[in-house]
C-alpha cells in the first residue's frame, strides 16, 4: 500500500518590535536638530529598567532561529528574551530612514517623526533610502525569514515601521497574523502559513 505523503507546513514567524530606547522623544527641535537627533537614536540602546515580556521571551526562546537588525536597540531586545542564545544579526531589517521635511519652526522629536514618516511615504527621501528602495528590501528581509522557517519557527526583534512593511509581504505569501500584539515598544505579532494547525 501506498503510504501517503506528509508535508511538513513551514514554522511560525515570530516579528517584534524593540523596548525603549533611551531617547527622549520630547525634546524640541528644528529639522535640523532632529536629523542629529535620530541619528543618535540609531545609536542608543534600551532605556534601563525594562523586563522583556514573559510571553515573547517564551515564544521566541522556542524558535530554531533568531534574528535581530543591527542597530543596538534590536540587538539588546533580543539578547534580553533569548540571553545568550546566537542572534543572526542583519542589516536588512534596519528600521525604515526618516529623513525631516526642511520646514520652519521647531516641534517635539515625536512630532518630526510624524512629519518625516508622512513626507518620506509621499516620497521626499532627501537622498535616504527611498519608500520604493525600502519595498524591495522588505521583499529581501521576508524571503530570510520565510527560508529559516522551513527549519522551524523563526524570531526576528527589528523596528516598528519596518515591521509594518513586512506585512503585507507576508501575507503575499501565504502568512497570516495568527497573534496581533499591537505596535508598541516590546510589541509582537506572529505569523503562520495557511493550513497549520
Amino acid at each position: 500500500m501506498t503510504q501517503p505523503v506528509v508535508t511538513r507546513l513551514p514554522g511560525s514567524i515570530i516579528i517584534a518590535r524593540h523596548g525603549e530606547p533611551d531617547a527622549d522623544r520630547r525634546m524640541v527641535l528644528d529639522w535640523r536638530g532632529y536629523e542629529k537627533w535620530w541619528a543618535d537614536y540609531d545609536l542608543a540602546g534600551l532605556k534601563e529598567g525594562q523586563s522583556a515580556p514573559k510571553a515573547l521571551c517564551e515564544a521566541a526562546g522556542k524558535a530554531h532561529s533568531v534574528y535581530a537588525s543591527t542597530l543596538i536597540r534590536a540587538i539588546e531586545t533580543a539578547q534580553a528574551c533569548v540571553g545568550t542564545r546566537e542572534i543572526t544579526q542583519n542589516s536588512v531589517f534596519i528600521e525604515a530612514p526618516l529623513p525631516p521635511p526642511p520646514i520652519p519652526g521647531r516641534f517635539k522629536a515625536r512630532t518630526w517623526g510624524v512629519y518625516a514618516r508622512c513626507t518620506w511615504w509621499l516620497g521626499m527621501a532627501r537622498g535616504k533610502e527611498t519608500r520604493a528602495q525600502a519595498e524591495t528590501r522588505a521583499e529581501e528581509a521576508a524571503a530570510i525569514l520565510i527560508e529559516a522557517a522551513q527549519h522551524g519557527d523563526v524570531a526576528l526583534f527589528a523596528h516598528g515601521w519596518f515591521n509594518r512593511m513586512l506585512r503585507p509581504v507576508l501575507k503575499r505569501h501565504g502568512y497570516v497574523c495568527v497573534r496581533d500584539g499591537g505596535d508598541d515598544y516590546w510589541s509582537w505579532r506572529r505569523y503562520e502559513i495557511k493550513g497549520r494547525g
